[in-house]
């Protein structure tokens, strides 16, 4: 199975999670690769490749939106948007439980927005808090681990 994280960060956050699943679960997947989400657009999800699975790694800015460096993507998925029934996916969340109301916003609007196209999702979106204390790094690799094994 080959992996491809896409990330939207602002901060870095979210790269650094994106980096640490490319390092350790390796042993789970022919191939990690870790882009920005910088420049793309919705063609990113047109290889139809049955091998490969597409993690979101976003986080959360302003009122519950997705980072600067996600939103030409985001917004080609309504602007050119098509359906997107082969793509299999997983969504990992940054956000602050700080801000309730807008908690993991930019991680739950790429999901919502990807099954509207028709894409699946596989298992839970893994939301990471960052006012728990917690290893956002760590929570992921366990989070992404338990995911590459799901059957979709």
């Amino acid at each position: 199975m080959k992996l491809k994280i896409l990330v939207g960060t602002m901060t870095g956050t979210a790269n650094s999670v994106a980096q640490s699943i490319q390092m350790d679960c390796t042993d789970l997947a022919t191939s990690i690769e870790v882009r920005s989400m910088d420049g793309l657009s919705v063609a990113v999800f047109d290889a139809n490749d049955k091998d490969l699975r597409i993690i979101i790694c976003c986080a959360t800015h302003g009122s519950g939106d997705v980072p600067d460096n996600a939103s030409e993507l985001y917004d080609s998925l309504d602007l050119e948007a098509r359906y997107l029934g082969h793509v299999r996916y997983g969504v990992i969340a940054l956000g602050d439980q700080c801000y309730p109301d807008t908690f993991c916003g930019g991680g739950k609007k790429f999901d919502a927005r990807l099954q509207d196209l028709g894409a699946q999702r596989i298992g839970e979106l893994c939301c990471l808090d960052a006012s728990s204390g917690n290893d956002a790094e760590a929570e992921a690799v366990s989070w992404c681990r338990q995911w590459l094994t799901q059957q979709y």
